[in-house]
C-alpha cells in the first residue's frame, strides 16, 4: 500500500542518519553566517589561516554592467534572441515588459530587471564572440565578522561605465597564516577598434593583455602578479596555495611553459592580426582547445619568495609522464593545489593509462623531493581525479574517479605519503560521487558528497571524517534541529565542508531560504503582491559545542524516489530547493 510504502522509506532514512558515525565526535556544531556581500546572491569560502583570515568568492553579482554603445539592435542575432524571450514570457502566460527599443534608447537595462536579465543573457551567450562585450559575475572577497569585502585581482575602472569592468576571472584560493593571499584572474577586456585587412569600416571588438595570472596580495595589499618565464601571448600562471615560512613563503600553481609545435604552428598561420584582433584569436584557440587543456603546455611550480614578496627560485615540478616526439599537437597539464609546510605539493597532473600509451588521464600526483608520484592505482579501475589537499603529517586528501553502476563516479580518499597507503572511505552510498576538500594535523577530513538524486540531480551534503573511522559523518546531523524558537526547522543546510583549522571548526557553505530578487538586486514578487522566495549558498563556519550532544532529530516527511539499484535510492532527506550549488572551482 502507498502507507506501507511511505513508511518503508521514513525507516530507511531514519536508519541511515542512525549509522552515520559520531564515536569520534564529541559535540554538535554552532552554525555562524560570515560576512554578507549584498552586492551578491551567493558567497563561499575557499581557504582559512589558523589565525582566522577567510577568504572566498561571491557570484550571481546584481547590476551587471551592459555596454550597449556599440550593438546594432537590428542585428538578426538580438532580434531572435529577443523573440525566443517573447515565446517565453509567452509560455508563462505573462507579457513581456520590454522592447529592443526600450533598452536602445530609454535605459531600459537600469529600470527594468527583465530587460536587464535579457541582456545578461544574450552576451554571455556569446562568450566565445569577441565582437560583443565579456561580463563575469564571481569576484573574490575577504571575509570579516560583519562583512565581505571585495578584492580586485586584476579588474580595473572601466572607461565606460562607473565601476570595474567585471570582466575579469577571479580565483581567491589561498591564504597564509598572517593573511597574505594568493589567486588567479584574467586580464579585463578591453573594447577597442579594428579594421580588418582589405576593409574600411571600423569594427569593436573586445581584446585582453593575458588569459590568466597568478597573484600574491600582502595583507597589507601589496600585490605581486606572478609574471611566467614562458609569457608569448601574455602567457599563464596559476596561484592555488601558500604556506608562510620563517624567511617568506612558499607559494603552489602552474605556470606556461610553452605551445605544442604544430599548435604554434596553427597559431602563425591564422592569427596574423589580419581579419582579428590576434589576441581575440587566441583566446579563441585556447577556448577551443580539444580536451579542455587550453593553448598552452603548462607545468606545475613551485616558487619560494622571501619576506619582502621577491621571487627567490621558481622550481618547475613536472609531468607525471613523457611527452613523445609525436604528441606534439596536444599540450600537456600538471597543477600544484596545496602544499604543507614541509614543502610537499599535492595537485594532478596528465598521466598515461597503464597499458595503453596513447590514452591520457588526469590523476592525482604528489611533487616531492624532485619527484612526481601518481599514487592511485589504475590496477584498480581508477582512471581520474585531484588531489586537493595535504596536512603537515604528509597525508593527502582528494577523489579518484572510477566506473560504478555503469557511470563514472568519484570517490574520496586519504594517501598516506610515508607509508604508501591510500584508503577510500565509505560515504553515503554505492553510486555516491564524494570529495574530500581539506585535512588538519589531528586526521579530520572535510568534504562533500551525494546524498541522492532527483530525477535530473545528485545532490550533495557535507560532511566530517576522522581518519581510522567506519563512515563519514553528515554535518547537518550534527547541527541544531531547529531555529531559536525551538519550533522551525534548523534554516541552513551543509552542502559544502571545505577548509578545517586545529580547532575543528569546520568552514563551507550553506543553503538558506531567502527573500528572492531580481538581477537588479530588487526584491520579486508575483502576480498578487506576494513575495517570492529561493535558496541561496552562503559562506558559513562551524564551530564545536563543548559538551554538546547529538540531537535525534525526528526525520521529516518526505516522499522518496525510488529506483532499481544497489545503492541508496532516496533523495528526499533533508534538502531545501536548490540544488546542484557545488564548487566550480576546481583546477
Amino acid at each position: 500500500s502507498v502507507v506501507r510504502n511511505k513508511m518503508k522509506y521514513k525507516l530507511l532514512a531514519a536508519s541511515v542518519l542512525a549509522t552515520l558515525s559520531t564515536s569520534a565526535l564529541s559535540a554538535t556544531y554552532q552554525l555562524t553566517e560570515l560576512g554578507d556581500f549584498e552586492a551578491a546572491k551567493h558567497t563561499y569560502v575557499t581557504d582559512v589561516s589558523e589565525n582566522g583570515h577567510v577568504i572566498g568568492v561571491a557570484n550571481g553579482l546584481y547590476n551587471l554592467p551592459i555596454d550597449i554603445s556599440y550593438i546594432d539592435f537590428t542585428d538578426n542575432s538580438i532580434e531572435s534572441a529577443y523573440n525566443n524571450e517573447v515565446r517565453t514570457f509567452e509560455l508563462s502566460d505573462k507579457e513581456i515588459t520590454f522592447t529592443l527599443n526600450d533598452i536602445e534608447n530609454n535605459d531600459a537595462i537600469y529600470t527594468n530587471a527583465d530587460a536587464h536579465a535579457f541582456m545578461v543573457r544574450f552576451i554571455s551567450g556569446l562568450s566565445g564572440n569577441f565582437e560583443y562585450q565579456k561580463i563575469s559575475s564571481p569576484v573574490a572577497v575577504k571575509y570579516s565578522s560583519t562583512s565581505a569585502i571585495e578584492q580586485p585581482l586584476f579588474d580595473i575602472a572601466s572607461v565606460d561605465y562607473n565601476g570595474l569592468t567585471r570582466s575579469t576571472s577571479n580565483f581567491y584560493n589561498g591564504v597564509a597564516e598572517d593573511g597574505t593571499t594568493v589567486g588567479w584572474g584574467s586580464a579585463p577586456f578591453e573594447k577597442t577598434t579594428f579594421t580588418p585587412d582589405g576593409e574600411t569600416v571600423e569594427e569593436t571588438w573586445f581584446t585582453r593583455d593575458f588569459i590568466e595570472r597568478g597573484i600574491l596580495i600582502s595583507a597589507g595589499g601589496v600585490e605581486v602578479p606572478l609574471v611566467p618565464e614562458f609569457n608569448e601571448y601574455g602567457g599563464t600562471s596559476k596561484a592555488s596555495d601558500i604556506v608562510a615560512t620563517d624567511t617568506g613563503y612558499i607559494v603552489v600553481g602552474n605556470v606556461s611553459v610553452g605551445i605544442p609545435t604544430e599548435r604554434q604552428t596553427t597559431l602563425t598561420d591564422n592569427c596574423d592580426g589580419l581579419d582579428e584582433p590576434i589576441m581575440a584569436c587566441i583566446n579563441s584557440f585556447n577556448n577551443n582547445n580539444m580536451n579542455n587543456r587550453g593553448l598552452f603546455n603548462k607545468t606545475a611550480v613551485k616558487w619560494i619568495l622571501d619576506s619582502a614578496y621577491n621571487v627567490t627560485s621558481t622550481e618547475l615540478l613536472g609531468l607525471a609522464l613523457t611527452p613523445k616526439e609525436d604528441e606534439d599537437n596536444n599540450p600537456f597539464i600538471s597543477n600544484a593545489l596545496a602544499v604543507n609546510k614541509n614543502g610537499i605539493a599535492v595537485g594532478f597532473s596528465n598521466t598515461r593509462y597503464f597499458d595503453r600509451d596513447a590514452t591520457i588521464l588526469t590523476m592525482p600526483t604528489y611533487f616531492k623531493d624532485g619527484d612526481i608520484v601518481d599514487f592511485i592505482s589504475q590496477q584498480d579501475d581508477w582512471q581520474g581525479g585531484k588531489a586537493f589537499a595535504i596536512n603537515d603529517n604528509d597525508i593527502v586528501v582528494g577523489y579518484a574517479s572510477k566506473g560504478i553502476e555503469g557511470k563514472l563516479r568519484n570517490k574520496l580518499f586519504y594517501h598516506d605519503i610515508n607509508t604508501n597507503t591510500t584508503v577510500f572511505p565509505e560515504d553515503y552510498f554505492i553510486s555516491s560521487s564524494s570529495y574530500a576538500n581539506d585535512i588538519n594535523n589531528q586526521g579530520y577530513i572535510v568534504g562533500e558528497g551525494e546524498i541522492g538524486e532527483t530525477e535530473s540531480t545528485r545532490i550533495s551534503e557535507a560532511f566530517i571524517y576522522k581518519i581510522g573511522d567506519d563512515k563519514i559523518t553528515n554535518l547537518n546531523s550534527l547541527l541544531p534541529c531547529y531555529d531559536t524558537d525551538g519550533e522551525t526547522g534548523f534554516s541552513y543546510k551543509m552542502v559544502e565542508a571545505k577548509s578545517i583549522n586545529e580547532n575543528n571548526e569546520v568552514f563551507g557553505v550553506a543553503t538558506k531560504t531567502v527573500e528572492k530578487r531580481n538581477s537588479l538586486g530588487e526584491v520579486v514578487t508575483d502576480i498578487n503582491g506576494n513575495i517570492e522566495y529561493e535558496s541561496v549558498a552562503v559562506a558559513v563556519k562551524l564551530s564545536p559545542i563543548p559538551n554538546g550532544e547529538v540531537e535525534n532529530c525526528k526525520a521529516p516527511d518526505a516522499e522518496f524516489y525510488e529506483r532499481s539499484s544497489a545503492s541508496f535510492s532516496w533523495f528526499g532527506l533533508l534538502l531545501l530547493p536548490l540544488v546542484g550549488l557545488r564548487r566550480v572551482y576546481r583546477f
